[in-house]
């Protein structure tokens, strides 16, 4: 077959399908010319998930006559300053966004620049330019595609539904709201809920913005984190190892303020929950990585959504290092969710007894007093008297109180009357309890009162109360101490006769250059040979392992992530194990002096807020939550 030239059609539809994947893609594309031009404002309008209508209107620098030409030739661009693919300091670049869009969409372009008596508005329907004309615009730009790839059948019938295109605009949106948290974004169109992201104030640390975004549950389980390393910045909120997510969409990385997907930045984030999370479990989290342009290549890809980093490791460094030490630093801080599910639960627990037993805040129980409406719900046949409660204040020094009482005990059923006879005053018999330590009630956990099952711990707090699971807390704490005794210092064993492990000369090399950090596990490799490595000693606490292969599951992982921590996280892996089973067992009856120090090691332990497999370690009710429960408030 013939070489020959594409026509400009094709080659426009060829770079719409690289650009432009679905309606979401053109949204990106446009909010951020927007964020570009400087806009402090910008309106997104859909219509059919973003396949019938797509509206982005701004009040940004706008353009002039000749720039509207321009702008919707390939190739155009006002954001490169000179010829330098390196130095990119915006999020559009390419120049693709708005030709490649007019090939395979009804695109409309209105804008004004403050140098322009009017605006100007050009229309591109499927390659084909119109005339420009004069448009009544106060400033900034407004772009309108509709009936996206009309002109390419095939390409509309891989979208997915409207309810499907309609959510990855909506979390487009917010990734791109997170981005440039001082503009105010604002999402309208009959196929949905309009959202309305205010613009935070320019001294902010973007903490409304994601409360905005995430939810004031994500602020208030988020650890900040600000940390530096040989020039690159990384910023954000992380949530604790407790606040856990069944998918990954809660993860938010932006590398100078562009929105990335990128797997060695996924997988870093991964490592730095190592111990604190379960593996099928995701962290939610908001980043902001700060690096020179030319550490950064962001042309690896049309969409930009992968970037490539000069030097990967020292940002996987700083990243796992951040996390590890935000971490640390929170302490035994667990999700104060899971204290609010618990009250959730013991309300409907408490609210399904009492509609199915028709109970009575006032009687105890339903029954006498009380009729049944229609749907079958329990009320009261009078209004309620205080003054024939068993329960009513008596009178001091008076004792015709008594008999009253009595008498209208006995015309109670046998069962209230055995109460209202417990209910009379006598001597006080309360049990002398010994009053708990008020500078124990003031720290975070407070001071232990009883133990429950032979497995929870009940504590006092100034502000409510705190109930320990014993086990995964010393879990935690065994664990903890584990990985003390082993840094920097991994007992090994010596082989008796060193096992020759065959692998690919590339793998091969790629271990040995990683010798010295193996070793410092306790793992001894040298050469032997051409494609072959000799491993003279093992980490002790291994055991009998498979040596040969998690010598080819690093090089495998050497190969991909340039990294290996599959030794490390067998080590740590053994040390949970240990920790699982050395650690004080469900079912053991602690003395007050023994939850004592529990909790007080606790409080000193970081991390301590969740065991080893990603579970809380305590939950904490607050008083007023538990009054509330009880209709006290």
């Amino acid at each position: 077959m013939p070489v020959r030239q594409l026509s400009e059609t094709t080659i426009n539809r060829i770079a719409a399908g690289e650009v432009v994947e679905r309606p979401a893609s053109v949204v990106k594309e446009l909010v951020e010319n927007s964020v570009d031009a400087g806009a402090r404002r910008i309106e997104i309008v859909t219509a059919g998930g973003g396949k019938t209508l797509i509206r982005v209107a701004d009040d940004g620098a706008g353009m002039e006559r000749g720039d509207l030409l321009l702008a919707v030739e390939r190739h155009c661009t006002s954001k490169l300053t000179e010829d330098d693919l390196l130095d990119i300091r915006t999020l559009g670049f390419r120049g693709e966004a708005l030709p490649s869009i007019g090939s395979v969409a009804e695109l409309q372009v209105e804008t004004r620049n403050a140098a322009e008596p009017h605006g100007w508005s050009l229309t591109v329907s499927v390659g084909r330019k119109s005339e420009l004309r004069p448009a009544g615009l106060s400033g900034g730009t407004r772009v309108e595609v509709r009936n996206l790839f009309f002109a390419t059948p095939a390409r509309l019938k891989f979208l997915k539904s409207d309810r499907a295109e309609t959510a990855a605009i909506t979390d487009m949106v917010k990734r791109l709201a997170l981005a440039a948290p001082h503009v105010r974004f604002t999402l309208a169109g009959a196929d949905r809920k309009t959202l309305d992201f205010p613009a935070e104030p320019e001294n902010g640390d973007g903490r409304v913005r994601i409360a905005q975004v995430m939810g004031e549950d994500f602020v208030e389980n988020a650890i900040p984190i600000d940390a530096e390393r040989e020039g690159v910045r990384l910023t954000g909120f992380i949530g604790l190892g407790t606040y856990q997510k069944a998918n990954s969409l809660s993860q938010f990385l932006f590398v100078n303020g562009r929105s990335v997907r990128d797997k060695m930045l996924l997988g870093a984030v991964r490592a730095g929950y190592t111990d604190v999370m379960a593996s099928d479990r995701y962290p939610a989290v908001v980043l902001f990585i700060d690096i020179d342009p030319h550490q950064v290549d962001v042309n690896v890809h049309p969409t930009k959504a992968d970037v490539r980093f000069r030097d990967s490791g020292l940002l996987r460094g700083l990243l796992v290092g951040a996390l590890r030490a935000a971490h640390v630093a929170a302490g035994h801080r667990a999700s104060s969710t899971h204290g609010s599910a618990t009250i959730a639960a013991l309300a409907a627990s408490v609210a399904g007894n009492r509609r199915a037993e028709g109970f009575s805040p006032h009687t105890g129980q339903g029954g006498a007093g009380w009729m049944r409406s229609e749907a079958g719900a329990a009320r009261p046949a009078t209004p309620f008297d205080w003054r024939q409660s068993l329960d009513r204040p008596l009178p001091d020094g008076s004792g015709s109180e008594v008999g009253e009482e009595l008498a209208i005990a006995e015309k109670l059923p046998e069962r209230v009357f055995g109460f209202a006879e417990i209910a009379q005053p006598t001597a006080d018999t309360r049990p002398h309890l010994a009053e708990p330590d008020v500078d124990r009630l003031s720290r975070p956990l407070g001071a232990p009162r009883a133990q429950i099952h032979e497995t929870y711990i009940v504590a006092q707090t100034e502000e409510g109360l705190v109930i320990v699971d014993q086990h995964a807390a010393h879990e935690r704490l065994v664990y903890e101490r584990l990985k003390a005794a082993f840094a920097g210092r991994v007992t090994t064993q010596m082989l008796l006769i060193p096992e020759i492990v065959d692998l690919e000369e590339a793998a091969c090399d790629r271990l040995l250059e990683r010798a010295e950090e193996f070793a410092a596990l306790g793992l001894v490799i040298e050469p032997f040979g051409p494609g072959a490595v000799a491993v003279r000693e093992t980490p002790a606490l291994l055991g009998k392992a498979d040596v040969a292969g998690l010598l080819r599951d690093m090089a495998d992982e050497i190969a991909e992530w340039d990294r290996a921590t599959r030794l490390a996280e067998k080590l740590d892996h053994v040390a949970a194990t240990m920790a699982c089973h050395g650690s004080v067992r469900a079912g053991r009856r602690l003395r007050v002096e023994e939850m004592d120090a529990l909790l007080r090691e606790m409080e000193a332990t970081p991390s301590s807020g969740q065991c080893n497999h990603g579970r809380p370690t305590f939950v904490s009710l607050k008083l007023s939550d538990i009054e509330r429960l009880f209709g006290r408030r």
